[in-house]
């Protein structure tokens, strides 16, 4: 069975927007993933107390057969591939990829929480999820992601549009 999933990728060391790129280019080289949609390219303020530069961030959307802990150690498997080291909290990354919604499912484990516990507070993810949400309401919150949960945030103005990926999906270039 195929499910719909979000990710959302960042980058804030080396060359943000080809850590991006490699991300999305291995994920879709994973079988039974398939990258369906990416949404613009947002520069962002770090989040947390850390000293540190702007993020990249951006969200795709996915067609997978793997179950949510599968994508979540594909995910984490591309990071380390990537050069992720975890060594700070909210620290500096290469690439950090995080599973943010797998269909409808609500998934409550030690090490994966779906939907993502961060994502209605994050203007970084919520305004790229926008681009590539093809729905009117997040089904599992119930709210339209343009209006309420957008709404909901106290600050969006860390959030500045970059550009995009070059990156072809089946549907062509930069489907958002």
């Amino acid at each position: 069975m195929t499910v719909c999933a979000y990710l959302a990728l960042g980058s804030n060391l080396g060359d943000r927007a080809d850590n991006l790129k490699q991300a999305i280019e291995r994920l879709s080289q994973q079988p039974g993933v398939r990258v369906v949609r990416v949404s613009s390219v947002y520069e962002t303020d770090p989040v947390g107390n850390v000293e540190q530069d702007a993020f990249l961030n951006m969200v795709i959307a996915v067609e997978t057969e793997h179950t949510p802990e599968q994508l979540l150690d594909t995910a984490l498997s591309i990071e380390q591939e990537l050069g992720r080291v975890r060594t700070i909290r909210w620290g500096p990354r290469t690439i950090d990829i995080d599973v943010l919604l797998y269909g409808q499912e609500r998934v409550q484990l030690e090490h994966l929480q779906i939907p993502h516990p961060e994502l209605t507070k994050r203007a970084f993810v919520l305004v790229p999820l926008r681009d590539v949400w093809r729905d009117e309401t997040l089904p599992i919150y119930n709210q339209p992601i343009s209006i309420y949960l957008l709404s909901l945030l106290e600050d969006q103005k860390g959030v500045r549009k970059w550009g995009t990926i070059d990156w072809e999906t089946e549907s062509g270039p930069f489907e958002n």
